[in-house]
């Protein structure tokens, strides 16, 4: 494997004598004492898909932001299609012909695509006359890359799938031709990722620039020409991709050999302790999410729920945590009725011994203003080891939040460091932590790794698994089917709210469990 490090690395045009889409020189960024970019050098080709891997806090998202224009660089330069050029802000981003997909969707919820789309972009003081050209355009900007969707859609009617559609076609709208698509698969299922990847090839075969920051070495390995390699913020390797492999770059990543699978012994379950019978549950709108469903999870068992995003699986995790209410049916925790049709909530919930890591840890983990040790007692600030009363334990809280971060490698070490400042696979941690240190009868935890990078996955998994091992009863939602399939000791999948099969993963694959994420139970027929 051929490596190039900053100090080798030549910025030259390719063979054809073109210069390169990017060329980044010399990038230098800190916050504070944190210098979050060292000395990078970066040259990426025209017309490829480059990707950019490194650990959570490696300085890949403020290099990119750097480029958007979202944060300036201490030292260094620019260069776009060979020509030196100052991006003061987005706008002369875009100016450039750089669009940026982000992480976290930048749309209004109860806006249609199409206005989505137009919004900081009208082109006349009339509002009717820009929408009218916009659909035009957007028709054909829908046609000749697959990107269809309906323009007059609410946002908040669309799947995350097709939301994600929209963020592209709203670069390509103002004349992005290079992409910067930062995490774009952390809400996707895989079939959708697939597709994402098909919209790449055709934006690649109509001469547009790619940038992809993931930590999903699949994604990298299927779809990218080259990759670049960042560690604790300097640029340590490029490599091309088919010369390459996912051990290679992960160990380039972290700096050690990763762990490529999990690790773990055959389950020995022990008594039930998550028991649910018949359970009927309503969104607000009255629309029917889980449909009779019954399930039970066992002392030392992770009991996996597999299924496409919007099945149910949500709904399901957030009832037995106490969050959401249900119309029937009950959930008993080591036996004990938890109430779940009326009177109970989430603290009683967790006086019955249930810890919850759900699916979103931005909306309903952490709150990101809030400082680390505030975080670590979310939801647990009333317990007596946390509180005499009306006065809080100040300093048994700080010190327990000190020992928990050494425990869990968050990093960096400081309690008092706004939770929103983590990069998100800390985040993660600090969620993890919480609720895993509880010792909890029934651990429920949604989407584990979401946008985590790849040594934190193997951290967190090892986590899980110790805990299984301790005799503790885990529900695992993900969307991952890879993760699915490692961690679980049995798998049931969810379809429509109600479940399409269970299955031993030992002696299933993910061809049997995508058929039944769709509903086919060929085992049935």
């Amino acid at each position: 494997m051929q490596t190039q490090t900053t100090a080798t690395r030549q910025q030259l045009p390719d063979a054809a004598g073109e210069p390169p889409a990017i060329e980044l020189i010399g990038i230098n960024k800190s916050f504070g004492n944190v210098r979050a970019n060292r000395d990078i050098d970066l040259s990426i080709k025209k017309g490829s898909i480059h990707g950019i891997v490194g650990e959570n806090g490696a300085g890949k998202s403020t290099l990119m932001s750097i480029l958007y224009g979202f944060y300036q660089a201490d030292s260094g330069e620019i260069k776009v299609n060979g020509k030196k050029v100052h991006i003061a802000g987005p706008r002369a981003a875009i100016a450039a012909g750089i669009g940026m997909v982000h992480q976290h969707f930048m749309l209004v919820e109860n806006i249609s695509v199409l206005e989505n789309v137009v919004l900081g972009a009208e082109d006349g003081p009339w509002l009717k006359g820009s929408l009218d050209r916009a659909r035009t355009h957007l028709e054909k900007l829908a046609r000749e890359y697959e990107l269809e969707v309906d323009p007059d859609a609410l946002i908040c009617d669309l799947s995350v799938g097709f939301q994600q559609r929209v963020e592209i076609l709203k670069a390509l709208y103002r004349g992005a031709d290079i992409l910067i698509l930062d995490e774009p698969t952390g809400v996707l299922t895989p079939s959708q990722a697939d597709h994402l990847f098909q919209i790449f090839e055709q934006l690649k075969q109509q001469g547009k620039t790619i940038i992809l920051i993931t930590h999903k070495l699949r994604e990298i390995m299927a779809v990218t020409d080259t990759v670049s390699v960042m560690r604790q913020g300097a640029m340590t390797a490029e490599v091309k991709t088919s010369e390459t492999s996912p051990a290679q770059l992960a160990e380039l990543m972290v700096g050690r050999p990763i762990l490529m699978r999990v690790e773990k012994t055959k389950s020995q379950p022990g008594e039930p302790i998550l028991q649910v019978d018949d359970l009927r549950v309503f969104n607000q709108q009255g629309v029917e999410r889980i449909k009779g469903i019954s399930l039970s999870v066992h002392a030392g068992e992770i009991v996996g729920v597999a299924g496409v995003a919007g099945n149910g699986q949500s709904e399901l995790l957030e009832t037995i945590a106490g969050i959401r209410h249900a119309k029937s049916g009950t959930v008993r925790i080591g036996g004990v009725a938890a109430g779940v049709t009326g009177n109970s909530n989430a603290k009683t919930l967790r006086h019955l011994g249930v810890s919850h890591v759900p699916e979103d840890r931005h909306k309903m983990g952490m709150i990101g203003p809030f400082e680390e040790w505030e975080n670590s007692v979310l939801g647990l600030h009333d317990e007596p080891e946390n509180s005499g009363g009306f006065i809080m334990k100040i300093q048994t809280i700080l010190q327990h939040a000190d020992d928990q971060m050494q425990r869990y490698d968050i990093r960096p070490p400081n309690v008092h460091l706004r939770a929103e400042n983590f990069s998100g696979g800390n985040q993660q941690k600090i969620v993890l932590a919480r609720e895993i240190d509880r010792e909890p009868q029934l651990l429920l935890i949604g989407q584990p790794t979401r946008g985590v990078d790849i040594g934190a996955i193997e951290f967190i998994h090892k986590q899980i698994i110790e805990l299984r091992d301790r005799g503790n009863a885990i529900l695992l939602v993900s969307v991952e089917l890879e993760e699915i399939m490692s961690l679980s000791d049995r798998i049931i999948v969810m379809f429509d709210g109600h479940i399409s099969g269970e299955r031993d993963p030992e002696f299933t694959n993910e061809k049997e469990l995508g058929l039944l994420m769709a509903g086919i139970n060929e085992a049935a027929q």
